[in-house]
């Protein structure tokens, strides 16, 4: 009886061994169909935008030597401030675009070999920032800007910077583009393979990326921006 028993549990666990190793070779099997009958294909889409917030930066300084005359120099920065503010205002800009900043005092030393002191320079600097939604009006009155020079007032007037804020209202139709372009170049496989494109098995977003337009680094000194995407994809393929 006994040796009936062991007869019985070894051939069970011999049957069931086959049976296991034949589902993990059927699943072997299945895998590796699926894998063969897949086509991965990149998408790409890309856009040509314009900017639609700029941002630019004005910085002006007066001098003196009379430290006794400090608040005749803030009256100064003042009237130079109300200048530039002005220019901007005539040209275009409103008050909700114009942003003051406050005004810095810091004081030169001038010293010889002896370390004695030989002249002394006083130093008051402002900033105005413009942000606006007008970026083809800050390339015009920055040009008008530099006119002030020859009025005696020292400005620095800086490189714009130019962005692009809208770039979710044009995402789902570049991630569209791409996906149907990543189709195209699936299609082109399966004609040579003899097979057709069918549904798609997993899809890859790439990053969406935004350069100065024809640069390939950069993205705030141009009007003018080239948006980019690129999508991964994987069909399945069929047989026609």
């Amino acid at each position: 009886m006994s040796k009936k028993i062991t007869i019985i549990i070894t051939g069970l666990l011999i049957a069931s061994g086959i049976a296991a190793a034949g589902y993990f070779v059927s699943q072997t099997i299945y895998n590796s169909k699926v894998a063969m009958n897949t086509a991965e294909a990149k998408g790409l889409a890309e856009r040509r935008v314009k900017s639609d917030l700029a941002s630019w930066s004005l910085y002006f300084s007066v001098t003196g030597q009379d430290k006794s005359k400090i608040a005749e120099l803030y009256k100064d920065a003042e009237a130079k401030q109300n200048i530039i503010i002005g220019l901007l205002k005539e040209h275009g800009f409103s008050d909700a675009e114009i942003e003051l900043g406050v005004i810095d005092y810091n004081v030169q030393e001038y010293r010889d070999e002896n370390q004695q002191l030989v002249d002394r320079k006083h130093h008051l600097t402002g900033s105005i920032i413009v942000e606006t939604k007008q970026v083809d009006l800050v390339s015009k009155v920055r040009a008008k800007v530099n006119s002030l020079i020859a009025q005696g007032i020292d400005i620095n007037n800086q490189a714009p910077t130019y962005s692009f804020t809208k770039l979710n209202e044009i995402k789902p139709d570049m991630l569209r583009e791409a996906t149907e372009n990543a189709k195209i170049a699936a299609n082109e496989f399966a004609q040579i393979a003899g097979v057709s494109v069918g549904g798609i098995r997993s899809a890859r977003q790439g990053n969406f990326y935004i350069r100065d337009a024809g640069e390939d680094y950069g993205d705030t000194r141009k009007i003018e921006k080239d948006v980019r995407v690129v999508t991964t994809i994987t069909f399945y393929l069929t047989d026609k």
